[in-house]
This record gives structure tokens, sequence and C-alpha cells, in this order.
């Protein structure tokens, strides 16, 4: 497939009139061709409008019908084959080893929620006929959801990530706005979502893909047509998505994921047994992907002493070994650097290592600092995270200590727990604190691999993202799109399929 730089307004594809960009190579600062076209606010409206008319349709055709959607979009993304890696490791600098995972991952998420939607499990049909009346419930699609694309993740969150993927298993039509660092990348997965959707024989609203920056996405954000919101990025990006929502006039669920942390509590017993090897597997699990994982782990907690000691060690000298990596942009670069520089800066912060020195500005130097616990629960500005390869020691007094750095923490994704034996009563103390703080509790690993499965939860409560009550990775990540309907004495030519005696 040829870039045409061209939006997709269903099936249509338009040149974007609001001004244009182009992607650029992180390692070189390269622009890459073609120009893209920003799309303005009538471009939104069509998209916008062509999703509002897709949507009755589109939720109440077979399940099959949808199921085979997802499948076909999958099947497209695949046939795409080197190109398509080719274009996004251009774009994102990321490996092609990654980039071929992330794929992979993309594929097979899609697959799976086919599976979900063939089941028809998510429909959580309940009938009760016993009263004086009939009662059935069913949860059906909540409208047409904008999603925007993350810029850590150019396959699997984003054009038909995980977010578009649950939103079409719920029979939502999608809009998508691409993120502007992969604009080529999104154009390829794209056009495959098109032509799954033209094969379908479903209306052309069910996908459409939008170019642009901020006022794109708000103007998507503020359309009445537009029911959910589906957003992985910064928290100020997340914040003022939210804001938009709320005021419209009819107010709707921004699902964002927003930035956090993740901690790392190091309990004695597991460092007084394996300190060294903590201190390099916790350095390799920082620098995965330069940092840029929303699981990166950017907090350690631990209690003074020699153990203490053994794992920083460890930690800074493998960190010293590890050479500073691209980027996703030049501007997370820049942000990168200031995120270090007000870390740094803080009272009591104390550097520990860096990695190898950048070689261009489009390059990340890894950090590693130390603070006391005493200098970080003073401090309001140690919680926000640093994007990329930089993490914060918090050293500790003693157990009760460690406890009240517990309890001070935000929401988060994830927070981990490294223990041995001799570990579990602090352990237990520590429990009711991050099973409120967090999404995903983890023993002796790390948090920078996320699976795709039902049982996995990829979400946490505020400021981790907007709602804790969804998980944006997983079979349950349907949950978001979906809201529950009861036909009360309905005649059965009149009900949906599901709630039909014959199903």
């Amino acid at each position: 497939m040829t870039l045409t730089g061209e939006m997709l307004l269903g099936s249509r594809r338009k040149r974007g009139q609001a001004g244009h960009f182009q992607a650029a190579d992180p390692r070189t600062g390269e622009s890459l061709l073609p120009e893209y076209g920003i799309s303005d606010d009538d471009d939104v409206a069509q998209a916008a409008g062509l999703a509002a008319q897709a949507f009755y349709p589109f939720r109440t055709a077979p399940l099959e019908t949808r199921a085979r959607l997802l499948d076909g979009i999958a099947d497209n993304i695949e046939a795409l084959g080197d190109t398509l890696i080719e274009r996004a490791a251009a774009e994102t600098a990321l490996p092609v080893a990654r980039l071929q995972g992330e794929r992979a991952r993309t594929v097979g998420q899609l697959r799976r929620f086919a599976a979900v939607v063939r089941r028809g499990e998510f429909q959580r049909v309940a009938i009760d006929s016993q009263q004086s009346d009939d009662l059935r419930l069913v949860k059906t699609g909540l409208g047409p959801v904008a999603v925007f694309g993350a810029s850590n993740f150019p396959l699997a969150f984003s054009v038909a990530g995980g977010d578009t993927a649950s939103a079409l298993a719920a029979g939502c039509p999608v809009v998508v706005k691409a993120h502007p660092a992969h604009p080529g990348t999104s154009e390829l997965v794209g056009d495959a979502c098109r032509r799954a959707v033209e094969a379908s024989g479903l209306p052309e609203g069910v996908f459409s893909l939008l170019y642009g920056e901020r006022e794109t996405g708000s103007a998507l954000v503020a359309h009445p047509a537009i029911q959910a919101v589906g957003f992985t990025g910064s928290r100020a990006g997340g914040m003022a998505l939210i804001d938009i929502a709320r005021q419209r006039k009819v107010p709707i669920p921004v699902y964002a994921e927003m930035s956090c942390i993740n901690p790392i509590f190091l309990l004695p017993g597991a460092l007084q047994r394996r300190a060294q090897a903590l201190g390099g597997e916790f350095v390799d699990s920082l620098t995965l992907g330069c940092g840029q994982f929303c699981t990166n782990p950017g907090l350690v907690i631990a209690c003074a002493g020699d153990d203490l000691d053994t794992f920083r060690n460890a930690a800074s000298a493998a960190l010293a070994d590890k050479a500073a990596g691209a980027l996703l942009t030049r501007g997370i670069a820049r942000a990168y650097r200031e995120g270090a520089d007000r870390l740094e800066q803080q009272p009591g912060v104390q550097v520990l290592a860096r990695g190898q020195q950048a070689n261009n500005d489009g390059q990340a130097q890894p950090l590693l600092c130390q603070i006391s616990a005493d200098d970080f629960l003073a401090s309001d500005v140690l919680q926000q995270e640093v994007f990329g390869p930089a993490s914060l020691i918090v050293v500790c007094r003693d157990a009760q200590q460690l406890e009240a750095v517990a309890g001070a923490l935000e929401g988060q994704l994830t927070a981990t727990l490294h223990l041995a034996d001799g570990d579990t009563a602090l352990a237990g103390r520590l429990m009711p604190t991050l099973e409120r703080m967090v999404g995903r509790l983890l023993v002796n690993g790390f948090p920078t691999g996320v699976a795709v499965s039902a049982a996995m939860v990829h979400g946490g409560p505020w400021p981790s993202t907007s709602s804790p009550l969804y998980t944006s990775v997983g079979d349950s990540a349907i949950e978001r799109f979906l809201r529950p309907i009861c036909y009360q004495n309905f005649p059965t030519e009149l009900l949906p399929a599901a709630l039909k005696d014959d199903q």
C-alpha cells in the first residue's frame, strides 16, 4: 500500500485542510513522507455523524458478523507484513523484534475479542419471569467511541489496539484520532480496518480515522454523537479530555489511562537473599523499551541496611552499563530531560548512577536516584512520573516508615512485593493499603509485562486512570463500552435476539 497522508471518513479518503505535518525519525530527526493533512471540525462532524448512523445497524447485527469484522482486521494487519513493521520502526525507533511482538499482541487481542463476541457472555443476559412482570436484561453497546492512539504502543494501544478492539466487540463504531508521532503506521492499520468493515457488509461509519493535534481531539470529544472515550497518555492530556467531556450538555465517560510510577517494595527477607540479583533485574525492567512503558518501575521502597546497600551498588553498576536509547519523539525526549532535571533538583535527592551519555537530543540517559523517606513524604513533586528510564529509591528507617510511605502513595496501575520467608507479616500489613491503591499486585517479579488474558487488570485508582472500575487490557475491557437495558413485559418479536426464548 502507498501512503497517501489522507484521513478516512468511513470508506472515503480525504486530505485534511486545517494544516499539515510529517512524522520524523526519532533517531535522526529526519522528516518522513508523506505530509498528513490535519482534520478540521467539519471532518470531525462527518466522522462522528457516520458513526452515529452506523451504530444501530452495527449494534443489532449478528454477533458472528461482529466477530468476523475483528478477525478480518487481524488478518489484514498480518497481511501488511514487513511494510507495517518497517514504517513503525522508522516512526518510533522501536526495535523490529519489539514491533513484531507488538503486532502479534495486537492481532491476538483482536481475535481474542472475536472469541468473546462469539461466546456472547459479555451480554450478561438475565431473565426473571417469576415475578408478576417478565423482566429481561441485556448489556448492549454504549454508542460511538472516540479512541486516541498512544505514543508508546503504535500498534497495541493505537488505531486497532485494545480500545478499538473492545469497543467494536461491544458493538460500538469507532472514530480514531491517530497519534501524530506515527501517522504512517496509523494509516496502514486504519486501511486494514476500513477494508475489513467493507468486506463485512457493515455500514462504513463503523470505523473512521482522523489526524490532528489537541484541537482535533477536543472537537471529537465534544461532538454530541460520541458516547465514550478511550485514551492512553499523559495526565495533562487525560485531564483535558475529561474536562471537555464533563462540560458537554450530556457528559460522557472518559476511560483514561494516565501517569503512574508503579512502586516496587523490597522487603527485608528478599533483600537479604537476593539483593545482588534484584539490582540487575530491576535495571533491566527500568530500561526495557527505554523506560517507555506505562508499567515502568519508577519507585523502589526499602528499609536501610547493608542489604539495601548491596542492591543499590548492583543496580548502580548495571545502570552505568546501559546505553542511552532513542525515545519515541524529540518532544518526549525533551520532556524526559526536563523531568529528570526536576527530579535531581528536589531537596534530599541524590544521584546514584547514570547510564551512558546520550549521543543526540532524541536519546535518554538512564538515571537512578535515591532519597530518604522523610524527604519523600515532605514532597508534592516526587510522585510525578518521569516518562523514560528514570527511577527513585526511597530509603526508610524501618518497616513502620515503609508502611507510611505506602499509605502516602497515589493510585497506581501496579505495585510489586519482593518477599521471602519472614516477610509474610509485613506483606500482610501492606496488603490493605496496596489493594486500595492499585489494579494489579505482583510478587517477586517486575510489572513491565502485561498479558492479554481474562484475568488481567490494566487499570487502577485515580490518577493512574480516570475510573478504578475497569481495565483497558483483557476480556473485561469490553465492559467500558456496554450498558444494561431491561425489557419489561415485551412481546417476543420486539425483544433483542439475545433475550428471545429460543436463544
